[in-house]
C-alpha cells in the first residue's frame, strides 16, 4: 500500500479502506495478512469489501441509484425482515405447547393489569 499505509494507522479513512480493498481484490494481499498487519478483525475487512462491491455495482448501472435512494431501499428491506422476524417470534410464543411451559408458569396466579 505504499508508505502512507505502512505507518501506524490511527483512523481508517475511505481512501485507506479503498486502497486496502483494492489490494485484496487484486490478490496482492490476503485477508489474513491484512488482518494481522493492521490488527483488524477479518469480519470488518469483509464488510468493507462487501460495501465496495455494492458501491461498484451501483456505479456500473445504466441508471445508478442515488445514494440516499440506495440506503432508503436497504432500510426498507431491513425493516421488512425485522417485521417478519417479530411476527414469527409472536407466533411461536402463542403456539408454544402447554407441556413446554415451566411448572412455575402453571403455578403462578394470573397477572392483573
Amino acid at each position: 500500500m505504499g508508505t502512507e499505509m505502512e505507518d501506524e494507522i490511527k483512523r481508517w479513512t475511505a481512501r485507506r479502506k479503498s486502497a486496502l480493498v483494492m489490494e485484496l481484490l487484486q490478490g496482492k494481499r490476503t485477508l489474513a495478512e491484512a488482518s494481522r498487519s493492521y490488527d483488524l478483525p477479518p469480519s470488518e475487512i469483509e464488510t468493507w469489501i462487501d460495501e465496495a462491491k455494492g458501491g461498484m455495482e451501483n456505479a456500473l448501472r445504466t441508471n445508478p441509484l442515488d445514494i440516499r435512494e440506495h440506503y432508503e431501499k436497504q432500510i426498507k428491506q431491513l425493516q421488512e425482515a425485522y417485521g417478519e422476524a417479530m411476527l414469527e417470534l409472536r407466533a411461536r410464543k402463542k403456539l408454544r405447547p402447554c407441556w413446554a411451559r415451566t411448572r412455575s408458569d402453571r403455578d403462578d396466579p394470573p397477572r392483573t393489569a
